[in-house]
């Protein structure tokens, strides 16, 4: 049985890299499935897009033609990355204005699986 792998990378999260790494670091080296659990009950906002990232990885692992096995998914790797940055200003006293940004995250998974043993290959390994 080979390893697949596959990979998600959703750009332009509306949150800061800091706290979206904190929520990705709750999903790293665990099953797909127990990832999604986690997440479902994490009550920070940049669950929803880690979450959504993961998803999308697992799908395009069975949508890649290979026949994997949905128990043995896994988080190989998930990075979290700063994004664009957006000067945005905010008022200040005496008519001036102060800058900031606005940072965004891109959020990287990669999920691996295992194939199933074919029942041909393992009729010919009877014999």
């Amino acid at each position: 049985m080979a390893t697949k792998f596959a990979h998600a990378y959703i750009k332009g999260v509306d949150s800061m890299p800091r706290k979206t790494s904190i929520v990705a670091s709750l999903a790293r080296d665990r099953y797909v499935q127990d990832a999604l659990v986690i997440l479902e009950n994490t009550p920070r906002r940049a669950a929803r897009p880690v979450k959504k990232a993961i998803e999308s990885a697992k799908a395009n692992l069975l949508n890649s033609g290979a026949s994997i096995d949905p128990k043995t998914i896994r988080i190989a790797r998930i990075s979290v990355t700063a994004g664009t940055r957006i000067r945005r200003y905010v008022p200040a006293s005496r008519g001036r204005a102060l800058p900031f940004e606005k940072i965004s995250s891109n959020i990287f998974v990669e999920v691996a699986g295992e194939e199933k043993a074919k029942k041909a290959e393992a009729k010919k390994e009877e014999k």
